[in-house]
């Protein structure tokens, strides 16, 4: 009893003189029902005052403590020394966002656009019967491209694009399409298209395919049933009403095919003539017909929900005729009528880019766009006319509101067959004075339908040419093989019914010194190898300092990381029957690249001529002989050998495109500038 009274006293005083802590109080809630309500000791309100006082809330002499109740915790926090430094966060905090929040504007108001990945790298450009054959039947096929997508990633490209792999006939080179939607056996099944789809992909790369909507083949479904008059097919094609007599046909006009002789031919089930741009085995399309525009659209969708990330629409100035059918005009109006059997003997002014063709190119843009609506997704449109003029050409830009190709193929570098310095010039020129504003240019210097570069040109070139197209603005085009210097072949029977010289530049690509180049594992290949294969082969130029694989690499890496050659503006300064000069510079830099291409005999150029500011003394970046990377070289002599090419580096305050004298020699195609103190874009220069 005495034990239990002094616990008793000594827990009355403990209350009567302390503090209440309540952080250590477990329920508050069932101490108060738990207590008499008329017992003061047993009170929480009855604490509080004695925390307080029976003077009431001075609190001049108490400190915060750790649980104080919310009321105790009400009349410290609205004392000055609290509120104010509580008020000055809370504006600062607000000043803050709202700083950020307009600059984050303020940044993407003035920044220019994104590069799309169709403009930040290469392409590289795959005839799949000749890149690689996995299943040893002597023809490439889509398995071999995907066991190569390894290789393809290691020359810093950005997209893949396929030629033809449709179901087909062996004519034209797979341009008579047989079914818009099936996968040829010789490449494969559609499962082995969406695999190599998804790994192209995986890959961090794009994929575009060919598509030729002009014609199909006269075995397509639609063109037998267009030849019995079955419902709607029945104008699919393009008929009229011509002579046959003794196996002699009179034409209903004078309309030549591509490959010559007349543009009809006449059937014998529908007793009428089709019409034909190319061969007889490629009937034309009427596109002049609302279903036929519609089928092509759903064509294109069906490879769009594929993967593919878009086209490069071939042939399309051919896409419509003129209705009249009135003869075209001669180009020697002395010749014989029934003489004129070479296309190029006659102008084609009914049959080429006719009016409401560039129509249904932006209804295809249009098709394309409902798959671009997803981040990152975007779908290339290409377009290829060839033979066009440039000014012709660059109608396929579209308007400044109406978008229709991204960019037209540029094939000009590819037909040069001889080493000119004013011819590469000429090129040049040519496309950037006459693109449309704040379009985007390509550059191809091959191609399936063109001889290789090193038969061209000639081996010396080969370094040169890539230099060239990967530091000019815009984006550079590869066919394959051209990385190692391919040439054509030199064989005279190929075993094919085609035109030979156009067969030349699709022999296999050259692996390796092992039987069939490394291409097939087969007993034979569908074209025999080069015979210089032992030699120009993707792994013995792999091992090379000086090769031109390796020299591929360090061009697309550069064009890649610099953004002098991504954004900058483009400056020529020179050119004659030798050498090729110009610029990349960028406004908020200092930094100037200066390309200097010898396409003549040893010539030695005095830069300082050229530009009053330069120092004597620059650095070469890159050279077409790497034994000379790094290097400095006197700009009032330097000496380049045939074939020779040097990516010079220094740094000016004048950049030219500032200097009147060279405001007219210089082109941007997405104006933006540096700052070199926030490391962004901006495009307010």
């Amino acid at each position: 009893m005495a034990e239990e009274k002094s616990t008793s006293v000594s827990i009355g005083m403990s209350m009567k003189g302390g503090r209440t802590n309540n952080g250590f109080v477990q329920n508050e809630d069932t101490l108060e029902r738990n207590s008499d309500p008329g017992s003061p000791e047993h009170s929480p309100q009855h604490d509080t005052v004695d925390v307080l006082g029976p003077a009431g809330p001075d609190l001049k002499d108490v400190r915060p403590y750790a649980g104080m109740p919310k009321e105790v915790l009400f009349l410290f926090s609205g004392q000055a020394h609290y509120r104010v430094p509580r008020e000055v966060l809370f504006w600062l905090t607000v000043a803050s966002v709202l700083v950020l929040i307009g600059a984050t504007i303020a940044i993407i108001a003035i920044s220019p656009k994104c590069l799309d990945w169709w403009q930040a790298g290469p392409m590289y450009q795959i005839y799949p019967r000749s890149f690689k054959d996995s299943d040893k039947d002597g023809n490439g096929d889509l398995k071999g491209i995907q066991d190569k997508l390894d290789y393809i990633a290691t020359l810093n490209v950005k997209t893949v694009w396929i030629t033809s792999f449709y179901k087909s006939s062996l004519k034209d080179f797979r341009h008579a399409i047989e079914d818009f939607r099936e996968i040829d056996p010789i490449f494969g099944t559609m499962e082995d298209f969406e695999n190599l789809v998804a790994a192209i992909h995986d890959k961090g790369l794009k994929l575009i395919i060919d598509f030729i909507p002009n014609h199909t083949s006269d075995k397509h479904a639609w063109f037998q049933w267009s030849r019995t008059r079955t419902g709607k097919y029945t104008d699919y094609y393009i008929w009229h009403d011509c002579t046959h007599k003794n196996g002699t046909t009179t034409p209903p006009n004078n309309w030549l095919s591509v490959y010559g002789n007349s543009s009809w031919h006449f059937d014998g089930v529908r007793n009428q003539c089709y019409f034909h741009q190319f061969t007889k085995e490629q009937p034309d399309l009427n596109f002049r017909n609302p279903d036929v525009q519609e089928e092509i659209k759903e064509i294109i969708q069906f490879w769009l929900s594929k993967g593919v990330d878009g086209f490069s629409f071939d042939a399309v100035q051919f896409l419509l005729e003129a209705k009249h059918l009135r003869d075209e005009a001669q180009v020697n109006k002395t010749q014989i009528p029934d003489m004129v059997t070479h296309y190029s003997e006659l102008y084609h002014d009914f049959t080429t880019t006719q009016v409401g063709m560039h129509d249904l190119i932006r209804s295809f843009r249009q098709t394309m766009d409902q798959y671009s609506r997803e981040p990152g997704r975007y779908r290339f449109l290409g377009t290829e006319a060839h033979g066009e003029s440039v000014a012709k050409t660059m109608m396929y830009y579209g308007l400044p509101f109406i978008q229709e190709a991204n960019f037209p193929l540029n094939s000009y570098l590819s037909k040069l067959d001889t080493p000119s310095g004013n011819r590469v010039f000429e090129v040049i020129t040519s496309w950037m004075e006459n693109m449309p504003e704040g379009k985007w240019p390509n550059w191809m210097i091959g191609g399936p339908d063109n001889a290789r570069l090193t038969s061209r040109l000639g081996e010396k070139y080969v370094n040169i040419m890539h230099m060239l197209i990967f530091t000019l603005p815009g984006t550079p085009i590869t066919y394959y093989g051209e990385e190692i210097g391919m040439r054509n072949l030199l064989a005279t029977n190929l075993n094919e019914t085609y035109d030979a010289d156009t067969l030349l530049s699709k022999s296999p690509m050259q692996w390796d010194n092992s039987s069939n180049a490394g291409f097939s594992e087969g007993s034979h290949t569908w074209l025999p190898t080069s015979s210089d294969y032992h030699t120009v082969n993707v792994d013995v130029q792999k091992t090379q300092p000086r090769s031109a694989l390796k020299l591929y690499q360090e061009l697309s890496l550069l064009h890649a990381n610099e953004l002098l050659l991504s954004r900058g503006w483009f400056c020529y300064l020179r050119s004659d029957n030798h050498s090729v000069v110009y610029t990349r510079e960028l406004d908020g830099t200092d930094r100037v690249l200066l390309m200097v291409l010898n396409f003549g005999e040893l010539s030695v150029l005095n830069l300082k001529e050229m530009i009053s500011n330069i120092p004597t003394r620059v650095r070469i970046k890159l050279s077409t002989n790497s034994a000379y990377k790094g290097r400095e070289i006197d700009t009032h002599a330097i000496t380049l050998d045939k074939g020779e090419g040097l990516i010079l580096e220094y740094n000016t305050k004048n950049l030219l495109h500032h200097q009147t004298a060279f405001r007219d020699r210089c082109f941007v195609s997405n104006r933006a500038c540096y700052s070199s103190a926030l490391n962004i874009l901006y495009n307010s220069c």
